[in-house]
């Protein structure tokens, strides 16, 4: 049995994977894999992944150029989500941050604050939604 017929896709056919930088341990973003943006993934070595609100293939900085070279794929024991590993290259948020975690929830009933910089300005890449 391959390594991809091993894992545990949800109903849709879909499993998470968490984008990780590599140099840094950086969690960078996460975003939903089928398995032929995982074969593509894999063929290519640039994350490719599956947008359910578009649903359509996408392969990350295809709009942008901000692309992440897969440098490590690993599979949690449960066999139901997966650790990308990459090096990003730019912004890894469509927001212009270098990680779609850049809030923080800091107290109890407040609201959650910008803890990095805005690498660029998103409108100067994608244009004005």
């Amino acid at each position: 049995m391959s390594f991809l017929d091993q894992l545990k896709y949800d109903a849709n056919g879909l499993i998470p994977a968490i984008v990780q930088e590599q140099s840094t341990g950086r969690v960078l973003m996460m975003a939903w894999m089928n398995r032929a943006s995982l074969e593509t993934t894999l063929a290519t070595g640039k994350t490719h992944f599956w947008s359910r609100s578009r649903q359509k293939y996408w392969m990350k900085g295809e709009s942008s150029g901000h692309v992440q070279i897969v440098k490590d794929i690993a599979v949690d024991c449960d066999a139901d989500t997966l650790l990308i590993q990459v090096e990003q290259i730019g912004a890894a948020c469509h927001e212009g941050y270098k990680s779609c975690f850049f809030r923080s929830l800091r107290q109890q009933g407040q609201s959650a604050e910008v803890t990095e910089p805005r690498l660029l300005d998103p409108e100067s890449i994608y244009g004005k939604k």
